[in-house]
This record gives C-alpha cells, structure tokens and sequence, in this order.
C-alpha cells in the first residue's frame, strides 16, 4: 500500500511498537499502512462521519486486520478510551479545530501527538508551546502542486514565552521548501494590508531563506 508524500510524512513520524488514534481517519490509510507495515501493534480509527468510517471499515476487512484495528465514530477525542492508544494522530483538519479538538481532551499531555494542519499551523504550534509541549520534528513537504506541514510535539510541562514568529516556523530546520514560505510571505504581506502590522513574521521568515 502506498500512502501520498503528505501522508507517508505522517506516518513516518510514528514509533515503532506504538498503538495510535487516527482522528478524522477518512479511509483509514494511515492505521492500515502501519499495520501492514509492522510498525504498529493496534489503532483506533475514528471519525465524525459515518461515510468516510464505512470506507474505513471496508479497507480494514479487505486487509484483514480487523483483529489490529478498531474503527469508531466519534467527534475528535470524545468517547475514546484513553489506554487504547499512546500515539494521537490528526491528519487533514485545520489547525483551528485541530486544537480545539486537543483543548478537549484532558489527558493529551501523556500521548505523542503527530499533526497535519491543512491551514493555519500557526495555530495549532500555538496551542502545543502554550500547553507545555515540546516540538520535535517540524517538517514541510509538497504533494503535488501543494505544500503541508508536518509536525509532533511531546509534553514537557514547560511554557517558554514565544514570539509570534515562533509559531509560523516552529521547529523547522530544513528550509529548502522555497515554494511553501514564498506563498507564506505573500500570505502574511496581503493580511498587512488589512492593517495588522506582521513585519515581525515576515522578516524572521525572510532571515531563513
């Protein structure tokens, strides 16, 4: 099985021997891949729609691992057991609902959380630096025509004072990705003209290229 560079990138960030939650699974790619894999020993598949959950359920008897894999619908965390899993994983959301999906959840300082936010990953490196998360990896990739970002946080318990820049770069270190912080500047330079001042952002962003 062959997952997209978006959600290959994603899964590259889960431990060997770990037992996730994909929340907003859709066809449930991920859970099935690592399954496969051997990298995974069990997964909870959940997602808010009863549509996408079917092609999941469908997916996971084709693959027979129906016995490795526990489909569930449920509105983000909500309802899961929290000692099915150690690995949180939210694929495909917007970094908005992403943490209020988190801000949710009471015990999500004891799982390793992976994220993919569609937009706004500003927001979502927000909600992890103000709740005494830790970002590991920080990655952008390109699939396609487009680019993602890609990234998991551990909890520390410590809340460092972050400038707004912090959360547009977190902890990226490989800036090759030009096309992604070209089309950020021009994002962040069109919402100055709203009024807002972001020169911080904009030039912290153009020191790294």
């Amino acid at each position: 099985m062959q997952l997209s560079n978006r959600l290959s990138t994603v899964a590259s960030l889960v431990k060997k021997g770990s037992a996730i939650a994909d929340i907003g699974t859709d066809h449930g790619y991920i859970p099935v891949f690592l399954c496969k894999a051997g990298i995974i020993n069990h997964a909870v598949a959940s997602d808010i729609n009863e549509g996408p959950l079917s092609s999941c359920k469908a997916l996971v008897e084709q693959e027979d691992l129906q016995h490795k894999i526990n489909t569930c619908l449920s509105n983000g965390l909500e309802g899961l057991c929290c000692d099915d899993f150690d690995t949180v994983i939210i694929a495909g959301m917007g970094g908005e609902l992403i943490s209020d999906i988190l801000s949710k959840c009471d015990y999500i300082s004891e799982k390793h959380i992976i994220l993919n936010p569609m937009t706004h990953p500003e927001l979502a490196r927000k909600f992890l630096y103000d709740n005494g998360f830790e970002i590991k990896n920080d990655l952008i990739v390109q699939d396609g025509h487009h680019y993602y970002s890609v990234f998991d946080a551990e909890y520390t318990g410590k809340i460092i004072p972050r400038s707004r820049a912090d959360y547009y770069l977190g902890n990226i270190t490989d800036f090759s990705q030009k096309g992604y912080f070209v089309h950020l500047l021009s994002y962040l330079k069109n919402k100055s003209k709203s009024g807002e001042d972001y020169s911080d952002i904009i030039t912290a962003v153009e020191e790294k290229l």
